[in-house]
């Protein structure tokens, strides 16, 4: 089988296509042919082991040789314990925290990892759901659910997270303030956001704007400016951002928070198989609709990791496994 794998920390260059023998899975594993994987902001951090955190496991060599961690595919061979699935089912998984592996014609991975795909939600669309939709799904619901009326900023919103996050926030009745480059406006709207913020030109915590709920995908102002943003009893939820406001977060925010009604943390993500039918029930309503800024045959997966790291996708970037 083909797959990109990569030996030592870099940029796209690093990594080779190469052809492997089929992996042959474990008692309790499954081996999924994949048909598309999705590319989130992890697959660029383990590949250039930065942040710093990334390397506390591997300092010196990545823990994992094939990225992709989000996938949809059909199962091809089961581990002789196996009695969930079967050869023929269609699946889709988050294997971040499996060894990855997405970037390949086939992966094993436990059969728990697992979660069935409706014939009507397309492989593509499955694929972006795992890790993206499911942090911004979190996100947006850590310590309580959203009301109807109240103002939610989306900081990064038209990424991959960020352009569910719009839409599960509207669908919940919320005031959206998406921030996010000027080019990526019209996409912004689109996905339902009633206002839009050009963060190279204007700060939205300096604007007198006050909010219910701040989710932040690519934190990099200070704590203190995300907290004289927010409204009484309002939530800031950090998702990604530089290693210097994540360590702010957690110990400044968290003081921040005891001494007054607005809380400040950070999103320890968590891999659930509810939340992921939760999404495809959305998709399937036609509630929830990924949007795919780019799709690349498996033979380009290298251009779609620059593309990853340039920041010149709008929504999810998608490899479509086979497509060559």
């Amino acid at each position: 089988m083909r797959a990109w794998t990569f030996e030592r920390y870099g940029e796209p260059d690093v990594m080779r296509l190469r052809d492997l023998p089929v992996p042959q899975p474990a008692r309790d594993e499954v081996r999924v042919r994949v048909h598309a994987t999705s590319l989130n902001a992890s697959d660029m951090e383990f590949l250039r082991g930065k942040p710093a955190y990334i390397r506390i496991n591997a300092p010196f060599r990545p823990r994992a040789s094939i990225l992709g961690s989000d996938i949809a595919g059909v199962v091809e061979a089961v581990g002789r314990d196996v009695t969930t699935l079967r050869p023929g089912d269609a699946v889709l998984a988050d294997l971040m925290a499996r060894g990855w592996g997405g970037l390949a014609e086939q992966v094993c991975a436990p059969a728990s990892s697992w979660v069935r795909k409706p014939d009507d939600v397309p492989f593509d669309d499955a694929a972006c759901l795992p890790q993206a939709g499911v942090v911004a799904l979190q996100a947006l619901t850590r310590k309580g659910a959203l009301e109807a009326g109240q103002r939610v900023a989306i900081n990064g919103a038209g990424g991959g997270s960020g352009s569910f996050a719009i839409q599960l926030a509207k669908r919940a009745g919320a005031q959206v303030t998406a921030i996010d480059r000027a080019d990526k406006a019209e996409l912004m709207v689109a996905l339902g956001a009633d206002h839009v913020v050009d963060y190279l030109k204007d700060d939205f915590t300096a604007g007198g704007a006050r909010f219910d709920l701040i989710v932040d995908f690519v934190a990099h102002r200070s704590i203190f400016d995300y907290r004289r943003a927010l409204a009484p009893r309002g939530r800031y939820v950090m998702v990604g951002g530089s290693v210097p406001r994540l360590l702010q977060t957690v110990t400044v925010g968290a003081l921040l928070s005891c001494l007054g009604s607005r809380q400040m943390g950070l999103l320890l993500h968590e891999q659930r198989a509810t939340d992921i039918e939760t999404l495809l029930d959305l998709c399937r309503d036609g509630h929830l609709v990924p949007h795919i800024g780019h799709r690349f045959p498996l033979s380009q997966a290298d251009e779609a990791l620059r593309l990853l790291i340039a920041g010149g996708s709008m929504g999810k970037i998608v490899v479509d496994v086979v497509r060559d």
